[in-house]
């Protein structure tokens, strides 16, 4: 279940090319999945299925469907939340979170705006980060076969 973050911004106010009211996303979006993508909220650790996602294919915005992860950068950070080394070209936004007494850096998709999680500098190699992503964010499509 996923849980509003203390301080956290309230529903994604900036100019995305993708926008629809608070009624639409709300229509759109499950209660968790609001909670998470509009309200930066935080699902709980090793709750969503795409954790055990090991498919090729890509990783979707759930909110939009904005492609934002190949699955070729996943890897298990052991952390309970779905991660990457790299997003695609231009899929995502970041910006200061100073939540919990600490600064982070947030992730955002770059089309609507939806909070997709927090990105940290110590994930593998080549590039070093960690794109800690809410399931709840994240939708999976498949590579044709």
């Amino acid at each position: 279940m996923a849980a509003a973050v203390p301080g956290a911004r309230a529903a994604v106010t900036a100019s995305y090319p993708f926008r629809l009211s608070d009624a639409e996303w709300r229509r759109r979006l499950t209660p968790q999945q609001y909670d998470v993508l509009r309200q930066s909220g935080t699902e709980a650790p090793f709750s969503s299925p795409l954790n055990n996602e090991h498919r090729a294919g890509i990783f979707d915005c759930a909110g939009c469907g904005q492609p934002l992860f190949d699955a070729k950068t996943k890897f298990d950070s052991g952390t309970g939340w779905p991660s990457f080394w790299k997003p695609l070209d231009r899929a995502v936004g970041e910006e200061a979170d100073s939540t919990f007494g600490m600064t982070r850096t947030a992730v955002h998709c770059a089309r609507c705006g939806g909070h997709l999680g927090h990105v940290f500098s110590d994930g593998p190699p080549p590039t070093g980060l960690r794109y800690c992503m809410n399931g709840l964010a994240l939708a999976f499509r498949p590579a044709p076969t």
